[in-house]
């Protein structure tokens, strides 16, 4: 069984900064992947970024140079740093993770972010 749980979400104004974290815990030999989505309200669930285990990483078009994600595979953590924040930012967001040797992945319950312009 793997969970994974986000925190960090809140109340902002625009352009301030929050920072999301993603702790996945229970049976997980190893990570391979960790993404951070969101979803608004009647809108797709958008890839915001993702990470590999090695570090690499990549970034939706939208949060380019705002957003940074970063992850500690000790701690099997990940986090998003978020800057300038707009309030298109304004959703719920999730952490996927993949684990080495399998197909399946685990989802957060979601964290809220909220910017108000």
């Amino acid at each position: 069984q793997v969970r994974v749980e986000e925190s960090g979400g809140g109340l902002v104004q625009a352009g301030g900064s929050l920072r999301l974290s993603c702790a996945a815990s229970g049976s997980i030999f190893s990570i391979n992947v960790m993404r951070w989505y969101r979803q608004a309200p009647g809108k797709q669930r958008d890839l915001v970024a993702t990470i590999s285990t090695g570090g690499n990483t990549k970034y939706g078009d939208s949060v380019k140079g705002r957003f940074t994600v970063s992850r500690d595979n000790a701690k099997n953590t990940m986090y998003l740093q978020m800057n300038s924040l707009k309030p298109e930012g304004t959703a719920m967001y999730y952490c996927n993770v993949v684990l080495w040797g399998s197909t399946a992945d685990y989802w957060g319950q979601g964290t809220q972010v909220t910017v108000s312009s």
